[in-house]
């Protein structure tokens, strides 16, 4: 068992480190940023929080420093692109939105792990994981595409999670205190939105592709509009 938790521990911080970085290319690449904002603040909060404020003892703690480290890189793309995303935001407005996002998201997070996890980070990681889940399905129906977003983000994102489940379920000393009905529930949701989100950004990409495919089959003479997803 004990094998099988530290597989599934590593399994986490690496695929969830692959989603960091292809979110931060992908946003780059394409000009955007690729997190939803509420979730990059939730993330930001809760690796700060169990890196610095409350570490986590063994390679956890590791984990958290590397991933707050690339959450710095995917703020960026959020400070540098964030601004187009909201066009019916004033432009002086969304860096103050920004900051005062972050500042409720840290308190939140932090009030909520010490109320229901003791101080721990357990249903605050898969509470705002299955939320996070969620919002990048809006986003992607919202930009009626995948803009700053691949499959690539969704499988890794789907998998680091599933890790973090099975993490959870095969550690000892965890199983005791969060073997109850909400994180069941945490993990069964995580892994359905996760799901449907690979799902959908592969239909999404395929439809893109075929769409241009076929548009690039037509000639003016055959008198046929050629529409994009975006459009």
């Amino acid at each position: 068992m004990q094998g099988l938790h530290t597989a599934f521990l590593l399994g986490t911080g690496l695929f969830w480190t692959a989603a960091y970085v292809l979110l931060i290319r992908t946003g780059l690449r394409e000009r955007t940023f690729g997190m939803p904002v509420v979730a990059f603040a939730t993330n930001f909060s809760w690796e700060f929080m169990f890196a610095f404020v409350r570490p986590p003892s063994g390679a956890m703690h590791a984990i958290n420093i590397v991933w707050f480290c690339f959450d710095l890189g995917i703020g960026y793309t959020v400070v540098r692109f964030g601004r187009a995303e909201f066009p019916y935001l004033p432009e002086r407005m969304f860096l103050p939105a920004l900051a005062a996002l972050l500042l409720l998201a840290y308190p939140g997070m932090d009030f909520a792990s010490q109320q229901f996890d003791e101080g721990a980070g357990a249903i605050t990681a898969f509470g705002s994981n299955m939320a996070m889940s969620a919002m990048f399905l809006a986003m992607l129906a919202a930009r009626r595409g995948t803009r700053g977003q691949s499959p690539g983000i969704a499988v890794t994102k789907l998998l680091g999670t599933g890790c973090a489940s099975l993490t959870l379920l095969t550690d000892p000393d965890a199983v005791p205190r969060h073997e109850n009905a909400l994180m069941y529930y945490l993990y069964v949701g995580c892994f359905l939105l996760d799901a449907a989100y690979a799902c959908a950004v592969y239909a999404v990409r395929r439809r893109t592709t075929s769409a241009h495919g076929a548009g690039a089959s037509m000639t003016p003479a055959a008198g046929l509009p050629v529409h994009g997803l975006d459009e």
